[in-house]
C-alpha cells in the first residue's frame, strides 16, 4: 500500500471539559507516593472492585429505585478514575492481571449506566496505550487477558449501544476505537479474530456510510484500514457483507468535491487504502466492476479533484490479472483519462507539484497501462489501446521512451553502487541485490519494457520503426528490452499460483522472442 494508516486520537485540547480527568480530590491512599508500586497497586485494585461489587449489589436490591444505588454509582465512577493511575506503571500488569484487572474492567463494560461503560472505555484507551518499548511486556499480558475476558466482544457491542448524538456517548465511541487500536497494535493476529467474531466490519461500513464528517468517521476508516490491510480473510469477510458497494458509496461522496478539512483529507486516503485491500481478492474486483467501481473512479479522474492519483491507484488495483476489468475500462471510454495522465496532463495543486507525487503517480499510470496490455489480448479493444501509441505521430511512444531512459539510468546507477560495495566486501546476496533495485524503480522499468515489448509484438512497421529510431538515439538496442525482460521473467512470483506463474512467463517468453 501506498501509506499505512495513521494513529488518530482526539487532542488533550479537543476533548470536553473534564473528560477523562482524573479526580485528584479521591487519590488520598496514594497522591503521597512518588512512584505507584505493586502494594499502591493492588490498593487500588482491590478498592476499584469494592465498589463495583458494592455497586451490583444495590442495583440487584433496588433495580427500579436509582435514588438508592445513586451514590454507590458515584463512587464507583470516581474509583474507575483513580485507576488511570496505572496507566503510568505498565511494568505491574503481569501481577495485576491473575488478580482480575481485566475481567473487572470488562465487566464494567457491560453496566448498565452508559456513563460507566464510557469511562471504563477512556480507561481502557489509557491503559494500553505507550509508546515506549518497554512496556511492551506488561501491555501484552493485560490485552491477552482483556480477550480472555471476552472484551473485544463487549467493546464491539458498545460502538452500537453508545448514541454519537449525544457528545459524551460520542467521546465514547472514540475512545472504544481507541481501545481497539490499541490492542490490534499490540497484537496483530486480533484483527482476523474480532472481525470472526464480531459484527465490527459492519459497524464499521455503516458508520463510513454517513453523509456528515467528524473525528469518529475518520477513526472508523483507520480502524477498518487497519483490519484489510494484512488480512486475506478480512478482504473477503468485507466482500461478502457488500463491502465493497459501500466504500464505493463513500468515496462517491468525493467525486465532485474535495475534502474542507486536512482531518476530513486523511479519512479519503484511508477509504482508498481500504479499497485497494479490499480489491485483492479476485471475487471482490469482480464485485468492483459490477458497482460500477470502474465508472466512478474515470468520474473522478475527469473531475480532476483531489483524489485523481487515488482513483488510478485503485484501478491499478482492480485491473491487476483482471481482464473483465480492463475491458470494462475500455468500454467506457477510460484509455483517453488514463493517457492523459501517461502524457502527463494532470491536475496541479499544491499537493501534486511535489516531485515524489508526479512519479508515484506516473509509476500508477504505467502500471494500469501494463495491465491493460495482460488483459486486453486481442479484438477490438486491442486494436484501440495499440492505436493510442500511433496517435499524434507515436508521441505515446516518445513517452514512454522518456521514461524509460529515466529508469534505467536510476537502475543502473543502483547496480553500480552496488558492485562498488562489494568490491568492498559487503557483499549482499542476490535476493538483496534484486530488492534494493526494484527499489530504485527496476519494476517500472520492467513494466515499460514489457508494453514496449507488447507494441513490438504487435507487428506495426509503424511503431516498429519509431521503437528502433529512439533505441538508438539513446545508444540503446533491443537486447537492451530484451535482457530486462528476460530478468522480470525469472523473477515472476507465484503469489497468484503456480498456474497464474507460468501463463506469465509464457506470455513474457512470447514478447521477448518477437524481439
Amino acid at each position: 500500500m501506498d501509506s499505512a494508516p495513521k494513529r488518530k486520537r482526539l487532542d488533550a485540547d479537543e476533548e470536553a471539559p473534564g473528560a477523562g480527568a482524573v479526580d485528584l480530590s479521591s487519590l488520598e491512599a496514594v497522591d503521597a507516593l512518588d512512584v505507584l508500586d505493586l502494594r499502591a497497586a493492588k490498593r487500588l485494585l482491590l478498592s476499584f472492585e469494592r465498589r463495583l461489587r458494592d455497586n451490583l449489589e444495590a442495583r440487584m436490591k433496588h433495580p427500579d429505585d436509582p435514588a438508592r444505588f445513586a451514590d454507590s454509582e458515584i463512587a464507583l465512577h470516581a474509583e474507575t478514575d483513580r485507576l488511570r493511575l496505572l496507566a503510568g506503571a505498565p511494568d505491574l500488569f503481569p501481577d495485576l492481571v491473575p488478580l482480575g484487572l481485566a475481567s473487572s474492567l470488562s465487566s464494567l463494560l457491560t453496566h448498565d449506566n452508559a456513563d460507566l461503560a464510557a469511562a471504563a472505555a477512556s480507561l481502557l484507551s489509557d491503559l494500553t496505550d505507550s509508546d515506549d518499548p518497554d512496556d511492551l511486556a506488561g501491555l501484552r499480558s493485560l490485552a491477552d487477558a482483556l480477550v480472555d475476558a471476552n472484551a473485544l466482544d463487549l467493546l464491539v457491542h458498545n460502538l452500537s449501544r453508545f448514541s454519537e448524538a449525544d457528545p459524551d456517548e460520542a467521546e465514547a465511541v472514540h475512545h472504544t476505537l481507541a481501545v481497539l487500536e490499541n490492542l490490534l497494535e499490540l497484537r496483530p493476529h486480533l484483527a482476523d479474530l474480532v472481525c470472526d467474531r464480531t459484527k465490527l466490519l459492519r459497524w464499521l461500513l455503516a458508520r463510513l456510510k454517513a453523509r456528515e464528517f467528524d473525528a469518529n468517521k475518520q477513526y472508523a476508516s483507520e480502524i477498518l484500514a487497519i483490519l484489510l490491510q494484512d488480512s486475506p480473510a478480512n478482504q473477503k469477510r468485507l466482500g461478502q457483507i457488500n463491502g465493497v458497494d459501500g466504500l464505493l458509496q463513500a468515496v462517491a461522496m468525493y467525486k465532485s468535491r474535495d475534502p474542507k478539512t486536512t482531518d476530513e483529507e486523511e479519512m479519503l486516503e484511508n477509504l482508498f487504502d481500504c479499497l485497494c485491500c479490499v480489491l485483492m481478492p479476485m471475487e471482490n474486483k469482480e464485485r468492483f466492476v459490477k458497482a460500477e467501481g470502474v465508472e466512478l473512479m474515470i468520474i473522478i479522474m475527469k473531475q480532476k479533484k483531489l483524489a485523481y492519483n487515488s482513483a488510478i491507484r485503485t484501478l491499478d488495483f482492480a485491473m491487476t490479472r483482471f481482464p473483465p476489468a480492463c475491458e470494462r475500462f475500455v468500454d467506457v471510454l477510460g484509455l483517453k483519462t488514463a493517457f492523459a495522465a501517461f502524457m502527463g496532463k494532470i491536475p496541479v495543486s499544491k499537493k501534486n507539484k511535489k516531485e515524489s507525487y508526479q512519479e508515484a503517480l506516473e509509476e500508477r499510470v504505467i502500471s494500469l497501462i501494463a495491465s491493460l496490455f495482460g488483459g486486453i489480448t486481442k479484438g477490438s479493444r486491442r486494436i484501440r489501446l495499440l492505436g493510442k501509441f500511433v496517435e499524434n505521430e507515436c508521441e505515446k511512444i516518445d513517452r514512454l521512451m522518456e521514461f524509460y531512459t529515466r529508469y534505467s539510468e536510476r537502475v543502473k546507477a543502483e547496480t553500480e553502487k552496488l558492485d562498488d560495495l562489494d568490491l568492498d566486501d559487503l557483499e549482499m546476496d542476490e535476493d538483496e541485490r534484486y530488492n534494493r533495485k526494484l527499489e530504485a524503480g527496476l519494476y517500472t522499468l520492467q513494466l515499460i519494457a514489457l508494453i514496449l515489448g507488447h507494441i513490438w509484438h504487435s507487428g506495426n512497421s509503424q511503431m516498429r520503426t519509431r521503437i528502433e529510431l529512439l533505441l538508438r538515439q539513446n545508444k540503446l538496442t533491443k537486447d537492451d528490452v530484451k535482457g530486462i525482460l528476460e530478468e522480470y521473467h525469472d523473477n515472476i512470483g507465484d503469489l497468484d499460483g503456480p498456474e497464474e506463474k507460468e501463463r506469465a512467463q509464457a506470455r513474457t517468453k512470447e514478447i521477448i522472442a518477437a524481439l
